[in-house]
Parts: C-alpha cells; sequence; structure tokens
C-alpha cells in the first residue's frame, strides 16, 4: 500500500513539475486558454468553454486513476504464473459506465442548449446594423444605418468599424460558397451561407483593433480571406463613416454576383 502511494504521488508530481516548467498558466495548462473575452457576451461562451474543460478533466482524472490503479493492482508477481480472474461481465460497472456518460452529456446539451439561446436572441435593440457580405476572397461591410460601405480584396484586408459599448446586429449573407465570420477576440463566429441571412447581435466592449478571419475552408484563397476590426468610440466612428461618404462608398454592394475579381467597385456595381 505504501509503495502505491508513493508512486501515485510521484506520478503527480511529474505532471505538476512538467506544466511549471512549461511556462503556463492555470488557465493555459488546463483549460487551453481562450483570448480575454472582448465582448459583453464572450464571458459565456468562455464559462461554458471552461465548464466543458472541468467536466473532460473529470474524467480523465477518473480513468487515468482506475488505469493506473489496475497496473498495480493486477500486476504479475514473483511466484505467480497466473492471470487475474476472468469473468465475462460485471453488471454494475457496465452500468457505471453507460449511466455517467449519459449524465454528462446530457448536463453539456442542456448547458450549451442555454447558452446558445443567449447568444443569439435577437432584442432589435441595435445601435447599429451591419451586413457583412463574404465572397471569393475578400468581405464588404454594408454599414445599413448609415448607407455607406468598405470593400477589401484579397490584397488589403477591409476593415470594420464598429462603436464601442454598443449593441451591433449583424446579418451575414454571401454569393458564392458557404464562409464563416470569425472575430478571435469576441470568442464568436458564425457561418455565412448563399441564400441564407445568418445574424446576431454583439456588444463590443473593449476599444482597439482585432483580428478577423474566414473560419470556413472555402477555396482557393482561403487563407487570405482576412479583415480587421477596430472598436472605437461613437466620434470616431461617426467620423469614418463621414470620409465613406466623402469618398463616394454611399449605398449598398449587393451580393449577386460571385468570383468577385478583387477590383475596388464603384458605387452600385455588384459583387
Amino acid at each position: 500500500m505504501e509503495r502505491r502511494r508513493r508512486i501515485l504521488l510521484t506520478s503527480a508530481a511529474l505532471a505538476l513539475v512538467a506544466v511549471t516548467a512549461s511556462g503556463c498558466t492555470a488557465n493555459e495548462a488546463f483549460f487551453f486558454d481562450l483570448p480575454d473575452p472582448a465582448t459583453a457576451e464572450g464571458p459565456i461562451i468562455q464559462n461554458l468553454w471552461n465548464g466543458t474543460w472541468i467536466a473532460a478533466w473529470g474524467v480523465g482524472i477518473v480513468t487515468w486513476g482506475l488505469m493506473l490503479w489496475a497496473f498495480i493492482a493486477y500486476r504479475r508477481r514473483k511466484g505467480n504464473d497466473g492471470v487475474p480472474e476472468q469473468t465475462k461481465y460485471n453488471l454494475p460497472l457496465e452500468l457505471l459506465y453507460t449511466i455517467v456518460p449519459l449524465i454528462m452529456i446530457l448536463g453539456l446539451f442542456v448547458f450549451t442548449a442555454r447558452d446558445q439561446a443567449e447568444l443569439l436572441a435577437i432584442e432589435d435593440d441595435q445601435s447599429e446594423t451591419i451586413n457583412v457580405v463574404g465572397f471569393r476572397w475578400s468581405w464588404a461591410f454594408n454599414y445599413l444605418d448609415e448607407e455607406v460601405y468598405d470593400v477589401g480584396t484579397p490584397g488589403v484586408p477591409p476593415t470594420l468599424w464598429v462603436p464601442v459599448d454598443e449593441k451591433i446586429q449583424f446579418e451575414l449573407t454571401s454569393p458564392d460558397v458557404i464562409h464563416s465570420f470569425w472575430v478571435i477576440d469576441w470568442l464568436f463566429k458564425m457561418d455565412v451561407i448563399p441564400g441564407k441571412v445568418n445574424t446576431f447581435q454583439v456588444t463590443p466592449n473593449k476599444e482597439g483593433t482585432f483580428i478577423g478571419r474566414c473560419a470556413e475552408l472555402c477555396g482557393t484563397d482561403h487563407a487570405r480571406m482576412l479583415f480587421n476590426v477596430k472598436v472605437v468610440s461613437r466620434a470616431e466612428f461617426d467620423q469614418h463613416m463621414e470620409d465613406l461618404r466623402v469618398k463616394g462608398q454611399t449605398g449598398k454592394l449587393e451580393s449577386e454576383r460571385a468570383n468577385y475579381t478583387g477590383e475596388r467597385p464603384s458605387e452600385g456595381r455588384n459583387l
């Protein structure tokens, strides 16, 4: 018994040393840490992620413990060439590994469904509505309330501007294939599907520049479907909208034509 205890303690100590030596924080080591959320809704996703990993680690620890115990308790000993007693089934054990995973899956489903319903709720109280057009191979942003637009190319990624601490509604459309709108620090992404308008609302609460990209393998130049997001004050946002008007980028870019060539369109030109 004493030897078994020493083996368990040694194993735990080695695992702790490995984590410490790697320079990882607790979140990075045990939750494969996400970026700090940059939206009011981000903590919902972060909590669901961490809760899932807690459940996964619980299963792993119990499983590894049982394996280690079996290795020690049923190892072959000197003077004993036999094998442990073999049985066809163990009803309590089979019930355990059937019921426990079922309870865990149902629990994860309940929490996921609850958080998904909250994240996808559309309350029609947004301050700005932006139509995001994902096309081969870049992005266009129609600021519907401001009646201006911006558009990028594979070589010149566009920048999406949004005001800080204001709820923004995004309407995602595509003229060609499935893309995926993903702002990494928002901890959120949603598919952009031809013939369907996907909608979500988000409230950016940290000023700064953030990276966005297509998270769906959409074709040849998928890796170049990049964009930036600038979260700024309302005054800076209004000034940028005025700058787009001065450039003549007024109205809305339609999304009827696929295979956009990459030239910056003039007003009224379709993608």
